[in-house]
């Protein structure tokens, strides 16, 4: 029955989202001339059109792209250099603990091909626990957040609003973990020889999961960020 009711609501999203309604006839973006998701039959949404839409789920930001790795790798070794300095430091413990707890708590490691499927918040508990299985080292996970804060407050147009900064940690600390990757050797039907099959299978950097994915670095590092912030960029 469980299987059936998903069926029907599927289907019933599906009409609803080919009938374009009028009353969404415009994107929300400023500026933006296109109609909102919902006013075509492209969707549901009733506040921005497609494209507005895809970059807010890629980049947190309606109109602001990513930062470049050319933009952010400064920082990233300014603070990772600064973190490995002063391991000693309580704040700078503290982060690093609540990033281990992060490991431990996402569960079994799942492929990325076993994603599919999954909550996105059950996505963002794997994310750690294939961070845990890399063995990542933590120190370099909470360099990201001190990088990000301070890429933005070195931004001369910089969007403060929380989401763009969790989704621009999440982006980085989501390549960090990679994909899957596997192979296998077959034998060839006709005797002569085997063959090498490969896989390899990435999880997509978009959506609500960078959002988890973002929060939980953020609750992490916070005491961190507060604390010691104005160090690591002063020093």
């Amino acid at each position: 029955m469980n299987l059936a009711r998903r069926k029907k609501r599927k289907e019933e999203v599906k009409q609803r989202a080919s009938k374009p309604d009028s009353m969404y006839s415009y994107c929300r973006a400023v500026g933006c001339p296109n109609p909102a998701r919902a006013g075509t039959a492209d969707g549901l949404g009733r506040l921005y059109c497609r494209k507005h839409h895809d970059h807010f789920q890629r980049h947190g930001s309606l109109f602001k792209p990513s930062y470049k790795a050319s933009e952010l790798n400064p920082f990233r070794k300014a603070a990772a250099k600064w973190l490995e300095e002063n391991l000693d430091d309580a704040w700078v413990q503290s982060a690093v603990a609540a990033v281990k707890q992060l490991y431990q708590s996402g569960g079994p490691h799942v492929e990325a091909y076993r994603l599919r499927g999954l909550k996105p918040r059950q996505r963002a508990w794997a994310h750690w626990a294939r961070l845990r299985t890399a063995e990542v080292d933590p120190v370099k996970v909470v360099s990201v957040w001190s990088a990000v804060e301070m890429v933005i407050k070195s931004d001369p147009q910089p969007d403060w609003r929380p989401e763009y900064k969790r989704v621009q940690a999440a982006k980085i600390v989501h390549r960090m973990a990679s994909g899957s990757h596997k192979k296998w050797t077959r034998d060839r039907l006709d005797g002569s020889g085997s063959w090498t099959e490969e896989m390899h299978v990435y999880p997509h950097s978009r959506g609500r999961v960078l959002r988890h994915i973002g929060e939980d670095l953020e609750n992490a590092c916070a005491l961190l960020t507060q604390h010691r912030l104005d160090r690591i960029r002063r020093d």
